[in-house]
């Protein structure tokens, strides 16, 4: 009997990366800082990707950031940093933040006013996980920028 390794395939370099760092004191005002970082940086990918990214991926991404800092700046102590980086056919948007307690998304419940950000991020992205990092953990979503016929896959 032989003893098989299997390992996941490293995920290629990004094709661009760059990231910011928010906290509790620009309140909402870095919500909508972390959205515009993120159009911006998406309008570079024409650069490095060949082509543009869809309008309606950029405001899933848009939305996704918005979601993920936001939970970060408001139930974490401390700033948070938004990574963001731009693959061929996918976009990694991470936050990493100093609290090591996983969000969990809640059942749906069409009667809840609010705190439906985890459930959006899952709806939306390809994949959502959570890994312990030094300064505590990192929320890592992966959205897809690949189009399918007259619309953009979500």
């Amino acid at each position: 009997m032989t003893d098989a390794i299997t390992a996941e395939c490293a995920s290629p370099e990004p094709l661009l990366s760059a990231s910011a760092v928010y906290d509790h004191a620009s309140g909402g005002g870095s919500i909508a800082s972390a959205r515009a970082f993120t159009a911006a940086f998406l309008a570079a990918a024409p650069s490095v990707r060949g082509e543009p990214v869809a309008d309606a991926c950029v405001e899933v991404a848009q939305l996704v950031v918005s979601e993920l800092v936001t939970n970060a700046v408001r139930h974490t102590d401390g700033p948070c940093r938004l990574l963001l980086e731009l693959r061929r056919d996918a976009l990694e948007i991470s936050v990493i933040d100093r609290a090591a307690v996983a969000p969990v998304p809640r059942g749906h419940d069409p009667r809840r006013i609010g705190q439906h950000g985890l459930e959006i991020v899952v709806a939306v992205c390809e994949s959502l996980g959570v890994e312990p990092d030094p300064e505590g953990k990192r929320v890592r979503a992966r959205l897809s920028l690949v189009r399918t016929g007259p619309s953009v896959r979500l």
